[in-house]
């Protein structure tokens, strides 16, 4: 398929190349220059802007925020005279930004896909990102084979998109908990005078012993917060996500409202653009053990 792709940073490199690596032609634009340059290197194609890259049988968008998706995709980009027939948006998004991107998708015959992923930049340079994608299932079945490049499973959510959105901010939301609760877990250890990282891995091999507890126990216990596989800065924008969809649906969310005070703690002592696993940071400063 002739693929363009919109936004390749730490995810999306390795998602287009994975692209590549399966025989897709791909057309890549990003603010950063080098990043574009370094996958040209791989065969893909460089885009003169992002209304350039939107195009082909379909478009794959990985941006950080609202704000960069609703400056890219505007009504400028979406009327243009040969738009792809199908946008996958694969970047988490509020539940607002799903619904209005569909809306103005819509409008101008586009299919829009939101297909957020649950995976750090090793697991999709490995291909291991699981999928969550939500739109017209006739859509979703021509992109398939895209997905199947990019990942291990695609989980099929609904036919509205902002489903999707729903499930990854839950998710996110859950895996925040649990960095949270080894943050915890390691002050509550160091004042006992033992090392956090023996503890977590008692804990996590006894009782959660699945990827992503061994992952970030070894990132909490070993304090390994650079280089960033997601910034911290965005664990404080997904914490705002999930608190304005519960406030949408009335759905109180108390943990959401704590981790987004802690993420402020975090980036107020100058962790924004370390990985969002340093989150742990703020119990052991609070305990004065930092």
């Amino acid at each position: 398929m002739r693929v363009g792709f919109i936004g390749v940073g730490r995810m999306g490199s390795a998602m287009a190349r994975n692209l590549l690596r399966a025989g897709h032609q791909v057309r890549v634009w990003d603010t950063t220059a080098a990043a574009v340059a370094a996958l040209t290197n791989d065969g893909a194609i460089a885009a003169s802007g992002h209304e350039d890259a939107f195009s082909g049988d379909a478009v794959i968008s990985m941006l950080p925020n609202d704000e960069a998706m609703f400056a890219v995709f505007s009504e400028k980009t979406l009327q243009k005279s040969n738009p792809p027939a199908i946008h996958v948006n694969m970047a988490t998004a509020s539940v607002q930004c799903a619904e209005r991107l569909t809306e103005l998708h819509r409008n101008f015959g586009i299919h829009y896909i939101a297909a957020p992923v649950f995976g750090r930049p090793e697991m999709a340079a490995e291909r291991n990102l699981n999928i969550l994608a939500a739109g017209d299932p006739s859509a979703i079945d021509r992109v398939q084979p895209l997905f199947d490049a990019m990942g291990r499973k695609t989980w099929r959510l609904g036919p509205r998109p902002s489903q999707a959105n729903v499930a990854k901010i839950a998710g996110n939301l859950m895996v925040a908990g649990v960095i949270e609760a080894m943050g915890e877990t390691a002050a509550l250890a160091r004042a006992y005078k033992m090392q956090p990282l023996d503890v977590l891995n008692i804990v996590v091999s006894s009782i959660f012993d699945v990827p992503i507890y061994r992952i970030y126990a070894q990132l909490v216990g070993n304090e390994r917060f650079e280089p960033p596989g997601f910034d911290l800065k965005l664990g404080l924008k997904d914490a705002k996500l999930a608190l304005d969809a519960g406030e949408r649906a009335n759905v109180p969310l108390p943990l959401a409202s704590v981790l987004r005070d802690n993420y402020l703690d975090a980036l107020a002592h100058g962790d924004g653009n370390k990985d969002w696993s340093a989150l742990a940071k703020v119990a052991l400063r609070r305990a004065g053990l930092a």
